[in-house]
């Protein structure tokens, strides 16, 4: 199944695979596949050891990463900003502060990336900055941007990008409204009298035959995230798999509770108590929620496995896809599915 995206990629198959673990990029990209590893929660010093190791585990098949750096965040600008000095500010004043946060820091990781054979960059929120664009114009290397709306595609593509990555709201992590079936046709109309821009599909593929229709709705490919999660080599934990694979599409909730942004994940006392809960004080805006729920998180995992009310409130990001995956598996093994 060739299509743009395998010649600009160097790939065998246009499938995609985002995940925050090493193993798995390493193990898509030696299947044929396309492994995108998340850095948003690594350093500079971190992702030059794990692209480091991706390298050394990879077989020479290519491979790329996925930054974050949001155009609207409550924070703003300041050197050597540290969790711990968030924590004691959190306030609406903060908001306007702290903006630029995680621009500089993505900048940094960026630039320490492209000093491995990465063949691809991937912006998860917003437009990427014109500094990420020209990194990746000087390096030979496509930059990607995930959208969620019609407008957000045509701000891309007037921005530069190469690659569109059409998220609908079937999709795990931060999302939109709009389901992937409609999403995908209406942003390759809008953007055809533009430019000619490879669509990636994303949001809910867990399967062959889903990307087919994708694909047969014009995408050059797609872009994957939940079916890896249910992987031995996965980042996740045992106990949130064992729930993954019981749960069923209605368990994929959409919730600010974790990032402060709508973000889609499985259900769980978590996501009840901010969303539902008669005494919820309401989500912060990104990134002050994250600070507010990372240390809960922490305490959850480490309590689970012997703590009944501990494993209700354990979640993660996961698509409305995860009603379709029912077993453990390793990571080449969905690649051979599809």
């Amino acid at each position: 199944m060739k299509s743009p995206i395998c010649e600009m990629l160097g790939i065998d198959f246009p499938l995609l695979a985002f995940s925050h673990c090493r193993d798995v990029v390493a193990a898509v990209s030696r299947a044929g596949g396309f492994g995108v590893l998340g850095a948003t929660a690594h350093s500079p010093e971190s992702i030059e050891q794990e692209l480091k190791w991706i390298d050394d585990h990879v077989d020479g098949k290519p491979y790329g990463l996925d930054v974050l750096i949001p155009e609207n965040i409550s924070t703003s600008g300041e050197k050597d900003v540290t969790w711990k000095s968030l924590e004691a500010r959190i306030s609406p004043a903060h908001r306007d502060f702290t903006r630029n946060l995680l621009k500089s820091r993505c900048a940094e990781v960026l630039e320490v990336s492209f000093r491995h054979p990465i063949r691809l960059i991937a912006n998860a929120l917003g437009v990427p900055p014109k500094a990420m664009i020209e990194m990746g114009q000087k390096h030979g290397v496509p930059v990607a941007a995930l959208v969620g709306a019609k407008e957000h595609a045509l701000r891309q593509v007037a921005a530069g990008v190469d690659i569109l990555v059409v998220q609908g709201t079937e999709a795990g992590g931060h999302c939109g409204e709009v389901s992937t079936m409609v999403l995908v046709p209406e942003v390759i109309k809008a953007i055809k009298p533009i430019r000619d821009v490879p669509v990636l599909a994303a949001g809910g593929i867990m399967t062959g035959r889903q990307m087919a229709a994708c694909m047969a709705m014009g995408a050059a490919g797609a872009w994957t995230g939940s079916v890896w999660l249910a992987t031995v080599e996965s980042e996740t934990t045992e106990i949130f798999r064992e729930k993954m694979i019981a749960a069923s599409s209605r368990d994929a909730v959409r919730s600010k509770g974790r990032t402060g942004k709508p973000a889609r994940q499985l259900r769980s006392v978590w996501t009840d108590a901010w969303d539902r809960g008669p005494d919820s004080p309401g989500a912060l805006p990104m990134p002050l929620q994250s600070i507010v729920r990372r240390d809960a998180f922490n305490s959850i995992d480490r309590a689970a496995a012997g703590n009944p009310k501990a494993r209700d409130l354990v979640s993660y990001f996961v698509g409305l896809g995860v009603g379709l995956r029912r077993s453990l598996k390793s990571a080449g093994a969905p690649v051979q599915a599809f």
